[in-house]
């Protein structure tokens, strides 16, 4: 403290005290960091999984003939197993020994888990804790808005999947017992339920045949339709309808899954079953009740599983191009299925059905959709429609056959659907190449969209003025 300062009030004189502050040298704080997530982990995490089964897909011991396979077609084979696809450049069943198969069947599940949902479970089983960075992955991965609970859900997921596999296999145990040894046939009773659950579509009857020996038997048939739809649709729809037991008490994701779902079935099977019901290539020489159950399994099994009771290269222009619409939409968020998902597709049906009824906020069942969940729809669907206009213009170049062909062979890949009109082991190397980016890209893309999207995604006090554009 200093006194250089005089004031002077009459013959009085004041000295006032000046006091100088303390400086205080201030560190620069650093924020907390907080758990981040990026969508980037799931990619590589992917990509990870499919190096290693390329790795073992390639070796001597994984081929029946016992020699090295082309690296190009052990990373197609893995890409399409770990993408749940079932698109596929050598028979899975005559080209791959006892040890590929395993390795595929593997590599099916690990996809259908989903990357997250199987590190946790391994992690769990290494009796590793789980932190909330992979906590907050597992929600986003799952499309939920909360953490409680997250690792019991993970476990009932498991549970769920591998009962309902098991299930499965017993009941084609039944049919497959009669068909040569019982190890024999409790393997592919195993390979096919875990293959139909996960939507993989992937078979090992031999000769590309996938189920068009089995076309009528109903066991087979229903089966496998009914694993389809299981794994489809999402444990998490399950779950809902199993606690609800009553429509009007399920949340509004569960409503718009069920009835898109239904609504596709049933579209699904009257348009087939019209278009192909005179074609003898397809169900024209079947008798009625054959034809029926024909065509609702092809009305199945664009919902992303690749199975098939008819010979996709003979079926109709008309069947190939609605089968396309289809597979683009695939199955629920959050399920073994790919495309652009049954949620996105209802809630932008419902979308337009409102704004032609002249609501001002679009909705569905009682429920108004969050505009911010409509424009991420929208972004999907568009940046879907991009991508396979632009792979498609890029098998034209690189491949001889039709047009129509290659946007099939696009779809089925991108939406992880695995049917064929016949084409993929006759795909260069260049358009294998293509095909399998288009795999991946359709397994992980539409998800780590939407995680990128929310992550991106900010309140903002600051807007705009508003202006109108001319439409229509």
């Amino acid at each position: 403290m200093q006194q250089k300062y005089i004031r002077r009030l009459g013959d009085r004189v004041f000295r006032v005290p000046v006091v100088r502050p303390w400086h205080i040298a201030l560190r620069a704080v650093r924020r907390p960091r907080t758990a981040t997530w990026s969508p980037l982990v799931l990619v590589y995490g992917f990509l990870g999984v499919i190096a290693l089964g390329t790795l073992l897909l390639a070796l001597p011991v994984s081929s029946k003939a016992g020699h090295f396979t082309p690296f190009v077609d052990a990373l197609f084979t893995a890409t399409s197993a770990v993408c749940v696809t079932g698109l596929v450049v050598v028979d899975t069943g005559t080209y791959w020994s006892l040890f590929g198969q395993i390795v595929i069947l593997a590599l099916i599940q690990i996809g259908g888990f989903g990357f997250m949902t199987s590190a946790t479970l391994l992690l769990m089983a290494l009796g590793r804790r789980i932190g909330l960075r992979e906590r907050l992955l597992i929600r986003e991965s799952m499309g939920l808005d909360k953490l409680a609970g997250l690792i019991r859900l993970v476990k009932r997921i498991a549970i769920f999947s591998l009962l309902a596999e098991g299930v499965g296999a017993v009941l084609f145990l039944v049919r497959f017992s009669g068909e040569g040894s019982l190890g024999l046939a409790l393997w592919k009773s195993v390979f096919h339920a875990v293959s139909a659950f996960n939507n993989a579509g992937f078979d090992i009857f031999g000769n590309f045949r996938s189920l068009l020996d089995y076309q009528q038997d109903p066991l087979v048939v229903l089966v496998t339709a009914a694993l389809v739809l299981l794994g489809g649709i999402s444990f998490l729809v399950v779950a809902d309808v199993a606690r609800a037991r009553r429509f009007a008490r399920l949340c509004l994701d569960s409503k718009l899954v069920l009835t898109t779902s239904l609504g596709l079935l049933v579209v699904g099977t009257i348009a087939i079953m019209l278009i192909e019901y005179s074609n003898p290539a397809t169900l024209g020489s079947l008798p009625f009740p054959q034809k029926l159950l024909s065509a609702f399994f092809q009305s199945v099994t664009p919902r992303t599983a690749g199975f098939t009771t008819v010979d996709v290269g003979r079926i109709a222009d008309y069947s190939l191009f609605f089968t396309i619409l289809l597979m683009f939409v695939g199955g629920a968020s959050g399920s073994t299925a790919g495309g652009i998902k049954v949620n996105t597709f209802g809630m932008l049906v419902a979308t337009i059905w409102s704004l032609l009824r002249g609501r001002e906020h679009a909705g569905a069942h009682g429920r108004e959709f969050a505009s911010q969940q409509v424009n991420r729809a929208l972004a999907v669907v568009m940046l879907s429609l991009a991508f396979v206009t632009v792979v498609v213009f890029l098998l034209t170049v690189t491949e001889v056959f039709s047009f129509l062909s290659l946007l099939f062979e696009t779809v089925s890949a991108f939406g992880t659907v695995g049917l064929s009109t016949g084409i993929t082991p006759e795909l260069s190397l260049a358009g294998r190449l293509i095909v399998t980016v288009t795999m991946f890209a359709g397994r992980l893309g539409p998800l780590a969209l939407v995680l990128s999207l929310i992550q991106r995604q900010r309140a903002t006090t600051l807007r705009y003025p508003q202006e109108n554009v001319r439409i229509g």
